[in-house]
């Protein structure tokens, strides 16, 4: 019987073959190997090398794959993967494929996700799809020096919803730096202890798109009645409604009604409630009436253990050379380094090569963009404190001394010039100053370098160094 079954596994691959390129099927196919059959249920259990190959046949040739098995083993054939995890304890884990009967499933151009709420049914939890994206949980958001707050915090948040001080949470830092992550996982959690609990989790994009479109037609009230239903609403890319007052006057309503009934509500942004700009101090009040918690981008170190675990889960064997050259070139970005590990993937595979050093560098010049070891505000303060030898301890201090508050001044004016840290942040770095402080220092060293040649050489002077690190 297995024989049998093998045979009709042969002629879905030569039919395959047919469809495709010799390289596509080389790359994809090739590597698949059939496993079993199982008459009861009328699944194919095939086996793939890694997650990866898994992942891209169910992306672009799982429509194809459905009918195949159809055409072969019969209507209604299922599709089983038996994916290799782990190499190294050789661990396997089975998932199902996306298109059970043979049927190829179109990808819908419509979802729950850009309808309009005021469609979905506001009373049943079970009614509600979240929305989240159930492979970003606590579990794989690898911890660091540079999130553990936010982190800690964050599982909080989840497991104790609306009844911390930690209400509303604000997350933000920059881009890539897993603040999707960490407020997926939120929900993820939250949704795992609470199942009860109505959990949304919305970018600011789709939920201006919903309120334009409750606008058109007419149903703003129901559109705020959906959300005022929500236990825990999750809002991420909030920085994009800076331009949009309506839509942060209707937000301003359902935040209100939220915190009043003791929701839970978790905010993502891209930098701290002072510096957004163009929004209404009644709302940026209440954004900084919680937690206000920094997502710094990984350090080196973090990249390194993110890496690690994303071979250990998509099967790899990357030399630790190359893991360490990708962790300190990636610019601190997740989303640079999943890039990087995915094309490192797909070049081996398609090249029938292994991964080293040299493919490692080819890859990095198509795939980041290398930012050759960027100044931090420390380097800065290195620098300046050298060159006008003084201590960092003396410019943290509280000293109104015209030395110490000279080079404060330069260091902020310079941290703010070659960093893409706001104001805040920096004087947090600076001395813990605030943001009024950095900005006061930018304006003065730039009337000093209006009227002072002399001045305009030492800071030149100061950023050649900045070449020579």
């Amino acid at each position: 019987m297995q024989k049998r079954h093998e045979a009709l596994w042969d002629n879905c691959l030569k039919l395959i073959r047919n469809n495709v390129t010799e390289q596509q099927f080389t790359t994809w196919f090739a590597p698949i190997g059939f496993e079993s059959y199982s008459e009861s249920t009328k699944t194919v259990l095939l086996q793939v090398p890694s997650n990866y190959v898994y992942e891209y046949l169910e992306e672009y040739y799982v429509g194809l794959l459905g009918k195949v098995l159809s055409r072969c083993f019969g209507p209604g054939t299922r599709l089983s993967y038996r994916i290799l995890a782990d190499k190294t304890n050789n661990v396997t884990t089975v998932v199902e494929g996306d298109t059970p009967g043979g049927i190829e499933t179109p990808r819908q151009t419509t979802t729950r996700a850009n309808q309009s709420p005021t469609t979905l049914d506001v009373a049943t939890p079970q009614l509600l799809d979240a929305h989240l994206d159930v492979h970003k949980t606590f579990q794989n958001f690898i911890e660091g020096d540079s999130n553990k707050l936010p982190r800690t915090v964050g599982l909080s948040v989840a497991e104790h919803p609306g009844k911390t001080t930690f209400n509303p949470y604000f997350i933000y830092g920059p881009s890539g730096c897993g603040k999707t992550h960490l407020i997926n996982a939120i929900g993820v959690r939250c949704k795992e202890m609470y199942p009860q609990k109505r959990v949304l989790y919305v970018s600011a994009r789709l939920f201006q798109v919903q309120f334009t479109d409750a606008t058109c037609k007419n149903s703003v009230n129901d559109f705020i009645r959906f959300y005022q239903s929500i236990d825990v609403l999750i809002v991420d890319d909030i920085q994009e409604w800076a331009t949009s007052p309506k839509t942060l006057d209707t937000f301003f309503h359902i935040f209100n009604h939220l915190f009043r009934n003791g929701k839970q509500i978790i905010l993502a942004c891209d930098r701290p409630p002072v510096d957004l700009q163009g929004m209404k101090d009644r709302l940026l009040t209440r954004f900084s009436c919680g937690l206000i918690a920094e997502l710094e981008k990984p350090n080196t170190q973090l990249c390194v253990d993110i890496l690690n675990a994303k071979c250990r889960k998509d099967g790899l064997k990357i030399p630790a050379d190359v893991i360490q050259f990708i962790a300190e070139t990636a610019n601190g970005s997740v989303r640079d380094l999943e890039g990087v590990v995915n094309s490192l993937m797909a070049y081996s595979i398609v090249y029938n090569s292994s991964i080293d050093m040299r493919l490692a560098e080819r890859v990095i010049k198509r795939a980041v963009k290398v930012d050759n070891k960027p100044l931090t505000v420390d380097d800065i303060l290195e620098k300046v404190c050298g060159h006008f030898n003084v201590t960092q301890q003396q410019v943290f201090s509280r000293s109104r001394k015209r030395d110490f508050v000279i080079v404060r001044q330069v260091s902020m004016y310079l941290a703010q010039k070659y960093t893409r840290m706001p104001a805040s942040r920096i004087g947090q770095l600076i001395g813990n100053r605030d943001h009024s402080t950095v900005i006061h220092s930018c304006s003065a060293i730039e009337q000093r370098l209006k009227v002072d040649k002399g001045f305009v050489e030492e800071l030149s002077s100061i950023e050649n160094s900045f070449k020579l690190k």
